[in-house]
């Protein structure tokens, strides 16, 4: 395995010191985000980038300077949802894939999006509650929507993985946001299943501990499970907090900066787990096939920036199967 960052958490920088001070790390590889709801800081438009030649031979002679490879191009984002920014969202994760065919870039990282709860709406709706009940009259909404939700990402997601293989991308790494309808390893299979056979070999895992930590489920245990649908991992960590979460739970809609007050906070890599905990995660993701890329994504807001990426950086040079 092999460590790379994802750029965002460097802010509005110009894009040759983002690149140095990487290397200053000691890392040789950058995740860059071309669309959705990331800075984009660094690529402010995939379009822009793969239609200008002489754009994106200065952008990747940057890049062969400092001998720097794209682990992935990220485009997270909800192109699921009808409203102008799912129609914005699925334009530049298409756009993503035109400007991953230029660069060579194999991976991009998404993530699944989120439908409303019927046709017309426009706010997603994320349906976590168990949908046998309430019915009134013989109709249950909640089952419904979500019929309709699998229904809308079939849709999509068939036309994307067959726009995506034919312009030379051979993984789409889905991450298992809490808020996205792929949230957990089970939702994941089901994207695979409505995609179908033919086309779901393009689609795989963007295995982030974190967010499967924070929803009480245990990584290493879905590291296991993926097997070879592990196509990419984020090193990034996340802390139940205790007492708060031993009276309210985990599900916890308080914002990010509320850190004091939240169940649970996204931290830097070893603030949540130990080392040891980190040692054997990695391990298993190598016995289940694993040997690409970790990528530092760095969200802890209970320090500074360069503290969380020092901290971060020395435990996963610590802790990851090379």
């Amino acid at each position: 395995m092999k460590l790379s960052i994802c750029t965002d958490v460097f802010g509005k920088i110009p894009f040759t010191e983002m690149l140095d001070k990487v290397k200053a790390y000691g890392i040789d590889a950058v995740e860059m985000t071309a669309g959705g709801w990331g800075g984009c800081c660094f690529i402010p438009s995939a379009e822009e980038l793969y239609k200008d030649e002489e754009k994106l031979r200065a952008f990747k002679a940057e890049l062969e300077k400092r001998d720097m490879e794209i682990s992935a191009l990220n485009c997270s984002g909800n192109p699921l949802i009808d409203s102008p920014m799912g129609q914005m969202h699925s334009k530049t994760i298409h756009d993503t894939v035109l400007l991953a065919e230029k660069l060579g870039v194999k991976t991009i990282v998404t993530m699944s999006g989120l439908p409303a709860g019927a046709p017309g709406d426009k706010t997603p709706n994320w349906i976590v509650s168990t949908i046998s009940w309430p019915e009134y009259e013989g109709f249950n909404y909640m089952a419904e929507a979500v019929k309709f939700q699998w229904e809308t990402a079939a849709a999509w997601w068939k036309e994307f993985c067959g726009f995506a293989r034919d312009h030379g991308v051979e993984k789409i790494a889905i991450e298992e946001f809490p808020g996205a309808l792929v949230h957990n390893i089970r939702t994941f299979r089901k994207l695979c299943e409505v995609v179908g056979d033919e086309l779901n070999g393009v689609l795989g895992l963007n295995l982030d501990p974190s967010h499967l930590m924070i929803q009480g489920a245990d990584p290493v245990a879905a590291a296991r499970a993926l097997g070879d649908k592990i196509f990419y991992i984020h090193g990034k960590d996340a802390r139940v907090e205790r007492y708060l979460a031993d009276v309210d739970g985990l599900l916890e809609n308080l914002p990010v900066e509320c850190s004091s007050e939240r169940t649970w906070n996204y931290v830097a890599v070893g603030c949540g787990r130990d080392l040891q905990w980190w040692k054997e995660f990695f391990s298993v993701a190598k016995m289940a096939g694993y040997d690409g890329y970790v990528s530092l994504e760095m969200e802890d807001l209970t320090m500074s920036v360069e503290a969380g990426l020092a901290t971060s950086i020395e435990a996963l040079k610590d802790t990851i199967s090379r």
